[in-house]
């Protein structure tokens, strides 16, 4: 499967494209917001999302069947950002499964700032 085609269609929320990588009975759970998509419904949630996209597939790492992505998602302008992390499980090159959790990009919290501990990533 290619990954980081898969993800360019996520991120210009392009429906057609986007049902290319899934098999018709796929399944979406997105854990930070207890949410279980079919495929269908999965579309819905991205394509209907406000704003345009963009973003950078940071890590891939495949074992057998399964595909684990970590990418840098934001809206366009720039306004917040997103980290989410996908376990992927692929069948007959079709995502069968798909398990992400999304996380909102922030400062530390101040009680760590206040300790003096740990250094910027970037």
């Amino acid at each position: 499967m290619d990954v980081k085609g898969f993800w360019k269609a996520i991120l210009a929320q392009n429906e057609k494209e986007i049902r290319k990588y899934f098999h018709e009975e796929a399944y979406i759970n997105w854990h930070c917001t207890n949410e279980h998509f079919n495929v269908d419904e999965f579309i819905i949630a991205n394509c209907e999302y406000p704003g345009d996209w963009d973003g950078i597939v940071e890590r891939i790492e495949m074992m057998n069947d399964l595909v684990i992505t970590a990418t840098f998602v934001y809206p366009k302008d720039r306004s917040l950002s997103f980290h989410v992390i996908s376990f992927i499980k692929i069948v007959n090159n079709k995502i069968v499964s798909m398990d992400e959790y999304w996380a909102d990009d922030g400062s530390a919290p101040q009680w760590r700032k206040n300790k003096h501990i740990g250094t910027s990533i970037r």
